[in-house]
This record gives structure tokens, sequence and C-alpha cells, in this order.
């Protein structure tokens, strides 16, 4: 063929310096896109063999070769695939954005299965000009005529294509890099980067250098027929050993071998090995923390989906997590983490998805059709609710031991996603206070028994002395039990075992049950289910004094109690300079504790918020004390019965701040003030005991 010249037809004017500079934001992408071209060039000759079109040579291997070398600045990505004729050349690369692959498809859509077809936009090879001062091509097609053709471009909008000198089908794309882009012809910024993308690319891809220089030595066994043998190595025969030690042979060093063709993600569930999964897991994401579980996804309809999620083991709170989520599209890395197409709670874990059908951009490096995407998420979301509520149902012993590190997932989860949560609600755990988890209903249940018993119980009068229970009419009877019903669904939690100890001591000698709840998560989690589970409600262990505490008694003795409250109240806000202070007289089941302080969980919360968001510097403290706290003093303690009876002691009142202090110090710490009186106050009580 005559040398021709001409000039690359672009559709819009100065249109090849953008492709050029501005088609895609990381330079490196060039590797992914040269590659994922080479793959498809094999899979299209594969295809044409299939089809009859074409034979293969017999013993062959589809393979994609990347050359370098340093001393001429260039780097050659090489192909056994399908090649090209001049006409091809002139119609896939000389015109810009014109789809070989998309071409290929519509000739062949009805013979051949285009789910293996990586290209789509036929743009991918411009990329390599963002990190090369020209380019060239060698290429040699398939077909018994064809004549090997040799293309070159600098960059510009001339080119320049001849009859070239390929003896082999196939192409080879030579980068003659720029100055600035010397980096990717480095061995280990080269295996660096096609690590990252084409680590699971459908063919074998080999990493050498131009003359190599490096050598290794194999057993005479393991010789290919592809090795450069340097010389023979006859190894000494060890002393004891029966037999002749097998010849060696130095080799010139063999080409790397950087993918892994076949991914596990690729395979179906039972083909897999837990093993597999875990050696997967350790070399995909380098850590070799053993993850809890993982989910398999493998979907054909209505897309084709396949992927692995691994849910790590942590300990920490779920902000400080970061996990990797990589996306690839028939086996090409595209990104980490799109938060388009997975849900952002899953942005916590670790795993790949590979999903053919993603309507990518023309860089692969965004999404369209916002309503396809959307449906993918959707499904990834379906199926770890599934996985984890089928775990709940069948294995509830190891989903128990896997809750701790597992809920910042699914809290987070239930917050961004209502279907999610939905789904979720009967799989949700709470941890006890001795250690065991219960779902919600099993959450609700527990408590109410208690509550069932405490009604129960006989009433006593005012010196404690057991009385008849007072005759209620069937209609009033009715009228209760409408309005039991209504009234909410109560699940008590803990936010600090330690602090709130005198509490959980209360409600276990009740037969009470709370739930451990620390975590910063866990109050919007629990709005959350209280807006999702009508009649539910979450309080803290400190919230509320509930009748299950209290001693029931008559009529008159609950009068007489009335009517003490009004005046122990009016001492206690004299001596604690307090008018605002809400002072109850109770008669509590546990007789050694004089005092305590309840804050509604309303005001709670919205002191927690404050707190949180550092509103006007506002402490638990300073909120309580004049919202939502409510003291109580135990009638059946000694010293409470002292106030009540010896009002206008001196002592009276230095007992009525210790009761105060003693309240507010099992509820919150008390400020730096405060916890100072409170010990010079205690000190001066021994010292009167002393005396």
């Amino acid at each position: 063929m005559a040398s021709k010249k001409g000039n690359l037809s672009i559709n819009s004017e100065n249109m090849f310096p953008i492709i050029k500079k501005w088609l895609y934001s990381d330079h490196d992408i060039f590797y992914r896109e040269v590659i994922s071209n080479a793959c498809d060039a094999v899979t299209k000759i594969r295809k044409m063999d299939m089809m009859g079109e074409y034979e293969l040579p017999e013993g062959f291997k589809p393979r994609v070769d990347v050359v370098l070398n340093d001393k001429d600045k260039t780097i050659k990505i090489t192909d056994n695939g399908i090649g090209m004729t001049a006409e091809e050349v002139e119609e896939y690369i000389n015109q810009v954005a014109f789809s070989g692959a998309t071409d290929f498809l519509n000739k062949y859509k009805d013979k051949a299965n285009a789910d293996q077809i990586i290209g789509h936009f036929g743009l991918g090879f411009y990329s390599t000009f963002m990190v090369s001062d020209s380019v060239d091509i060698d290429t040699l097609s398939y077909k018994s005529d064809a004549a090997s053709v040799h293309w070159t471009c600098d960059g510009g909008s001339d080119f320049e294509m001849s009859d070239g000198e390929k003896k082999e089908v196939g192409t080879t794309i030579t980068l003659h890099l720029s100055d600035d882009c010397l980096e990717f012809c480095n061995e280990y910024k080269a295996r660096e980067v096609i690590e990252k993308y084409c680590s699971f690319m459908p063919y074998d891809i080999y990493l050498s250098r131009e003359n190599e220089e490096g050598t290794e030595t194999i057993k005479a066994s393991e010789k290919l027929d592809s090795d450069v043998v340097i010389e023979e190595v006859h190894p000494e025969k060890k002393e004891g050993e029966d037999k002749e030690p097998e010849l060696e042979y130095k080799i010139k060093r063999r080409p790397q071998l950087l993918n892994d063709t076949h991914p596990l993600w690729a395979k179906t569930p039972k083909d897999c090995t837990n093993e597999e999964y875990l050696e997967f897991y350790r070399k995909v994401f380098r850590d070799y923390k053993e993850p809890l579980f993982w989910i398999h996804l493998n979907m054909d309809y209505p897309f084709n989906l396949k992927g692995i999620l691994y849910f790590p083991k942590i300990n920490m709170e779920f902000e400080s997590i970061e996990g990797t989520i990589k996306l690839y599209n028939n086996q090409v890395f595209i990104a980490d983490n799109i938060k388009e197409v997975i849900p952002e709670y899953l942005m916590l874990l670790k795993g790949v998805i590979d999903c053919p059908d993603l309507p990518l951009n023309v860089s692969r490096s965004a999404l369209q059709n916002d309503g396809f995407v959307k449906k993918i998420s959707e499904y990834i979301s379906k199926k770890v609710a599934e996985k984890l509520a089928g775990l709940c149902k069948t294995d509830k012993e190891n989903y128990d031991k896997y809750w701790d590190d597992i809920s910042p997932f699914i809290k987070y989860g239930c917050l961004k996603d209502d279907k999610f949560c939905e789904k979720m609600n009967d799989y949700i755990l709470f941890k006890n206070l001795d250690g065991k988890y219960l779902t919600l209903p099993e959450a609700l249940q527990i408590n109410k028994e208690a509550e069932d018993e405490a009604k129960k119980e006989e009433a006593v009068d005012e010196n404690g002395n057991k009385v008849e229970a007072e005759v209620v009419d069937d209609k009033a009877e009715d009228k209760k039990d409408e309005k039991e019903e209504k009234e909410p669904r109560i699940i008590y939690y803990v936010t600090d075992e330690q602090q709130q100890s005198q509490y959980i001591k209360m409600f276990k000698a009740q037969k009470m049950e709370a739930f451990v709840m620390k975590h910063n998560i866990d109050t919007p989690f629990m709005q959350q289910l209280e807006s999702k589970n009508e009649g539910i409600s979450f309080k803290r262990i400190d919230a509320d004094l509930t009748d299950t505490f209290k001693s029931k008694t008559s009529k008159k003795a609950a009068k007489e109690l009335e009517e003490k409250e009004k005046e122990i109240s009016e001492k206690l806000k004299k001596a604690l300079k307090n008018d605002k202070l809400v002072v109850k007289l109770e008669k509590l089941k546990d007789k050694k504790m004089s005092s305590m302080l309840t804050v509604s969980e309303e005001s709670r919360r919205l002191a927690d918020m404050m707190k949180m968001y550092a509103m006007n510097g506002m402490s638990m403290g300073d909120f309580g004390a004049s919202e939502g706290q409510t003291l109580i003093l135990n009638a059946n303690h000694p010293l409470v019965q002292y106030v009540m009876d010896n009002k206008d002691e001196k002592n009276t009142e230095m007992i009525c701040e210790q009761l105060y202090d003693l309240a507010r110090i099992q509820n919150a710490p008390l400020d730096a003030e405060s916890m100072t009186k409170f010990v010079e106050r205690s000190n001066e009580i021994m010292l009167i005991l002393a005396k």
C-alpha cells in the first residue's frame, strides 16, 4: 500500500485538544482504556472463531502484553486479538468517537452474545495522548488477505498511515511518553496502576521490560516453550539424598502476570469455599483481620449484577469506619464508593460490585440514567436486608455475636433508608444489662410481663399493713383497659451503666429490663424506630418512675402522702433556693434509696441535642435544673421521714441539700462547684456522726 497522509475527521473544531486534556480526570486512566480495548479485540477474534468465520491457531492463548522501555521512554501494549485493516483504522481511529465496539455488536448482534465487550464509546484510545508526545499503531487483521498497517500521530490533528511490518494477527499500541509522564514506564508505577484498574480483566495481562536483563531459576519440569534459556544449572546432590537433584534452568525473567481472569464474584456462591472468600478479601483489601461474614450477590434479571460485600470487624464508632466498595463494569475497575450505586450506609462495608449494565458516561467516571441506577441501589439494599434477616432467623447465636460489630451499619442504614428500616425492624437487637440480645418484639414483651406482675401486688395502708383492694366497676375497668391499650409501649435503656447503677439496681429488683444504648447514633436511631413503630417509645432508665417501683397504698394513705408532699416540697425548695424544682413524695419498694432524680425523656433529648451542637454552651445540668427535672423522695426512708418530722431542726436544711445532691450524682456528674459543696457537706455530716 502506498504511503498516505491526511487529516483526522473531527466533527467539532478543536475537539481533539479537549479530548486529550479534559476527557479524563486521572491521567493514569489510559492504561485501563488501552488494555480494555485490547481485551475487546481478543473477545472479538474468539467470537469470530466460534461463529466459524476464523480459525484460531492451535494452542492459542489470549493475552495482553505491556512492555516498558525506560531508555526509549516508551510503553507498548500488544494483544493477539482481531486486528484492523487499513479501512478499519480509517474508520475507527481517524474518525474520533466512532465506537468499534458498537459497530461490532450491531454487525453480529444476531450471532454472538455481546456481554463481554467492554468498550462502548470509541474514545478510550485517545486517552493515550494525555501522557504521550506521539502514539503509534501497528496492526494486522485476522482477514486472510489483510496487510499490516502502521499508523502514527503526534497528538495534533495530523496522522500518517502506511504499510506495516507486523507479522502476527493483533495490535500493538506504542506510546512515546511526554517528559512529565515518564513515571508510567516505571515498572512499579505501571504495576500499581494496572493492578488498580485491570486486576480482574478477562484475559491474562503480562508486564515486562524490553531488553530484560533480569533472570530467574526454574526446575526443568517447570519450563515453558516461551522461556528463553540462558544456561543449564546442575544442583549438587545433598548429603543423605538418594536421587540426583532435578535439572534446573537459568532463564530470562518471565513477564509478570498481573490479573486474575476469573474473579470470585463471577462464580456462583455454591462453588465458592469460605477459604476462597477470605483469601479474596485479604488480597483485594489488604486486610488480614477476618471479616465477620459476607453476602454474595448474583443476579441476572432485570439487570446483570454480581458482587461480594464483606462485613468487617470493627471496634469503634461508626463515624470512624472507612469502607471500600469497588465498582466494576465487565471486570474493569471504574471507581471506589460511587454513592449513586452503593447505598450510603453500605459505604462502611468492604466489597466489590460488578454491573455490566451500568449507564456510564463517556469517561466511565460518572453515571447516567438516575432511575436505573436507583433500582440497582435498592436491589443491593434489599439483598443485604434479606441476608441479615435470614441470619437472625436461622443462626441467631452467631447473629448475636456479630451484633456489636454490625449494629453501626444497620442503625445507619435504618436512618438513611426507610425501606431497609422496615425490612430490618424485627431483626434489630437490643443488648440487655446481662449481655443477652433480644429482638424488638421480645424487648417490648419482657417489661410488660414484669408490669403485669406488679399490678397483682396487694395494697398497704399508711402504716404498711395490707388492706383489701378497692372494687372497681366493670365499666371503669373496661375504660382502664382501653386506656392501657392506647398507652405507648416503653423500652427502657441506659447510656452509662456505671453512672446509672442505682437505677439499674431498682430495675433488676423488679425484674424489669433495660437495654444498653450508649453510642452517638443511638439517639437518632431510637427516634427513627419510634416514628416507624406506632405506640413504641424509648425512655432512659432515669426518665420516669412507674407504678412498678412504688408500693401500693390505699386511697387514704395516698391522700396523706399527698399532703406531706406539699410540706416537704416547700422545705426542699427553701433549703435549695430553687422554686422551680418539682418535688414528689413516693413510697418506693427499695427502702434503701432515699432520693432519686428523674429527667423527662423529651427534656433530656433536647439537652443532649444542645450539647451536641454546643448551643450557648448549655450543659445537661444547666438545662435539667429548670426543665424536666423531678426530685423524688422515698417516704419509706428514715432520712426523708426525719425531714418530714423535723422541718425546723438545724441539720434539716443540710440533709435536704445532701438528699438533692445524692439524687443528682446518680443521674449525671456534678459540676465543679456542686461537687466541692457536696464533699464539704459530707465531711460535716461525718463529723456530726463522730460526735
